[in-house]
């Protein structure tokens, strides 16, 4: 059955209209105000410059098809220099249409370029990602971009500095060459993926997902056609594509080739691409059904059935004959056999679960929850693990309504892991969903591990998906159900949204085991930006609106994600405290505090990264990596003495690492300020201040 509808925005529906977070009021990614960053700019007549996200290698990253002479001849450009230097006279457009006329660049990052043409094809998608005021008049080198980033929508600011090389763009560019909506975008997902190289390799469904905050569902094509499901897969298309869902799709790699080789049949191997439209065509007596394509290479097309210069559209109807291309632009037909034949996956995103099942007069409710998996707290694996009722409980009461039919699909889970490193760096623990149904007459609260020997899943089977998302779709009965999600292993710490879709009215109560524990204990925080740094300091500070190192060793304690059981010592306080305190008041200001609240989550960043292992500690090797990706400048003798000072049991903590890296900040800091010719002079009030206070 075809549907035809705009469908509801859930997930813009279940926030409280204007909290923070939602698509009128995103939270502001790096605490950066896009407005108030303008207007300074303007006012003081200058361009802007983001220090956050620096127009060099650091933004840049480690690019692999570049070598180190390469990257030392990237030239950061804006969009009025890039046009001058290939002797454009045209001024630079920000958004002409909304459509999109580009080719890649040397990124590969096909799959976020797959998501973005098919974004394009929804005008209330596209300015909920977009803001379409901006333009190169009153202009600032400044814009912003909106992104669906783990349950909130985060307002991203970048300059227009752009990479070039020889005057070309690196990343993503227009084809008319005067367009750069599409790189400033690309440049914005950049960084909140942590550089270019870091959005290299993925999967369009997560780019989707970040566009719209919707559902995702994934299907495999292999075999398809072979074991008769294609006709499923055409209901599927049909739907969603009425549902305007945004649809990509991505082609196996070819054995002993490298990706982004091109096949006999023009298809790129291990490439992604966007679905456009499906439709059927009269041929010779028969229907055929259509697929339509497009590759964000702006070019290199099918060359098969059905291409532009197939002689197959000679023999259709004059109106069907006015579907073909004749220009060489990526877009191009295949039949849907084809389809299944040469692709070996496909996703669908859409802002309601509509197009699951066509049913777009059927309005879902959704309810987002933000959870955690605490080590040897609130983690653990399967069933038979003593761990498992440790982890999150979410028990749910279904009244089914009279409208849903037997063995509808009622019930959408999505369990979506958040990241505490860059994209590329990231290591998407093993996840998994139970659903479990109680029996009447259970106890409220939480459920102990007996319950869940004596009751068993409603799922025909758990599985673990080592994605960022796992989707589930169920049909379930009235009644009350607990969902857990959870970890294959123990010790893993981890936050993640649980995202609720029911077609039936529902009550929810949450059980956090380690929350209950303490209830005045909030969730620890991932992301430095997702805390209102104000509201947390007043929080614990005194009436002078300062931290004593009490105050201080009880604020990070209760919301830094410290990851060790002792937590921050009072003589580790003390220490991050005169490292900060510039006024030598011997407390700490607001201003003092998030210069050290940016520093620790900095330094857990990279504490992250090089903890290849996951044990929660850098070896003696994984340190000294540690140190130099920091770039602080010391030497290897050094880092050893450092080991012995700053570690344990050959081991350095996450606790240990972080004071480590301030205090070497700091020394290499007053160093350069105060060094001449490699030397520095100082009188005795000054050293003794900088070796014996901070």
């Amino acid at each position: 059955m075809a549907v035809s509808g705009k469908t509801t925005p859930l997930i813009n529906l279940s926030y409280e209209e204007g909290s923070k977070g939602t698509a009128s009021n995103p939270v502001k990614y790096n605490n950066q105000d896009y407005r108030d960053l303008k207007r300074y700019h303007m006012e003081k007549g200058w361009l802007f410059v983001d220090s956050s996200f620096p127009p060099n290698s650091c933004s840049l990253g480690d690019l692999a098809y570049l070598n180190n002479w390469e990257e030392d001849n990237v030239e950061w450009l804006r969009p009025a220099d890039i046009m001058k230097r290939q002797n454009k006279s045209d001024e630079p457009t920000f958004c002409m249409d909304g459509t999109i006329e580009c080719s890649q660049g040397g990124i590969g990052n096909c799959w976020f370029l797959a998501a973005l043409s098919s974004l394009t094809f929804s005008r209330d998608l596209m300015v909920q990602v977009v803001p379409m005021n901006q333009s190169f008049v009153d202009y600032a080198g400044i814009f912003h971009f909106r992104f669906w980033r783990f349950g909130k929508w985060v307002d991203v600011v970048i300059d227009d500095f752009l990479p070039t090389m020889n005057n070309e763009l690196l990343s993503v560019f227009s084809k008319g060459g005067k367009d750069f909506w599409i790189p400033l975008l690309e440049k914005a997902y950049a960084k909140v993926c942590g550089s270019y190289a870091d959005m290299d390799i993925g999967i369009p469904a997560d780019a989707c997902k970040d566009f719209t905050g919707g559902v995702s569902m994934s299907y495999a094509l292999g075999g398809l056609h072979s074991e008769g499901r294609e006709e499923q897969l055409w209901l599927s298309l049909t739907r969603a594509t009425g549902c305007l869902s945004m649809i990509c799709c991505g082609t196996p790699p070819k054995v002993g080739a490298l990706d982004n080789t091109v096949s006999h049949n023009g298809l790129v191997a291990a490439h992604s691409y966007s679905v456009t439209a499906v439709t059927e065509v009269e041929y010779l007596g028969s229907k055929v059904r259509l697929v339509r394509l497009f590759n964000p290479w702006g070019g290199q097309e099918w060359n098969g059935k059905w291409s532009d210069k197939s002689d197959m559209w000679n023999s259709v109807s004059a109106d069907d004959q006015q579907k073909r291309f004749k220009r060489s632009d990526g877009e191009f037909w295949m039949e849907l056999e084809d389809f299944c034949d040469n692709f070996a996956m496909v996703w669908m995103s859409c802002e309601n679960p509509n197009f699951t099942d066509g049913d777009v007069n059927y309005q879902w409710i959704c309810m987002m929850h933000e959870g955690s998996w605490v080590s040897g707290k609130s983690a653990g694996g399967d069933m038979s693990e003593v761990m498992f009722e440790t982890n999150p409980q979410y028990r749910i009461k279904v009244a089914t309504n009279d409208k849903t039919q037997p063995g509808d699909k009622n019930l959408m889970l999505s369990l979506m892991q958040k990241p505490q490193v860059k994209r590329s760096r990231t290591r998407c623990y093993p996840i998994a969903l139970t659903i479990v149904k109680l029996p009447p007459g259970t106890p409220e609260g939480r459920l102990e591990l007996p319950f869940f020997y004596e009751n068993y899943s409603v799922k025909k089977g758990d599985y673990y998906v080592y994605d960022r998302e796992l989707i589930e779709l169920h049909s379930v009965e009235s009644g009350e159900y607990v969902i857990i999600p959870y970890t294959k292993k123990a010790y893993m710490d981890a936050e993640f949204v649980l995202t609720i879709y029911t077609k039936d009215d529902v009550k929810i109560s949450v059980h956090q085991k380690h929350l209950e524990q303490n209830e005045s204990v909030p969730p620890k925080i991932s992301d430095p930006t997702d805390v209102d740094l104000r509201a947390l300091f007043s929080r614990y500070a005194d009436q002078n609106e300062e931290l004593d190192t009490a105050q201080l060793q009880k604020l990070l304690n209760e919301n830094f994600p410290h990851g060790s059981t002792d937590g921050f010592s009072s003589d580790v306080c003390k220490s991050m405290s005169a490292l900060v305190d510039e006024d030598f008041k011997l407390t700490t200001t607001i201003s003092e505090f998030s210069a050290l609240w940016e520093k620790m989550f900095k330094y857990k960043r990279i504490f992250d990264i090089y903890d290849m292992n996951l044990n929660g500690a850098l070896s003696n090797y994984e340190l000294e990596k540690a140190v130099e990706s920091a770039g602080i400048d010391v030497d290897i003798v050094l880092v050893k003495r450092l080991l012995c000072r700053y570690s344990d049991n050959s081991a350095t903590s996450l606790r240990n690492f972080i004071i480590l890296m301030i205090r070497l900040e700091n020394k290499s800091s007053v160093f350069k300020k105060k060094a001449v010719d490699g030397k520095i002079q100082m009188n005795w009030e000054e050293w003794s201040n900088v070796t014996m206070y901070s």
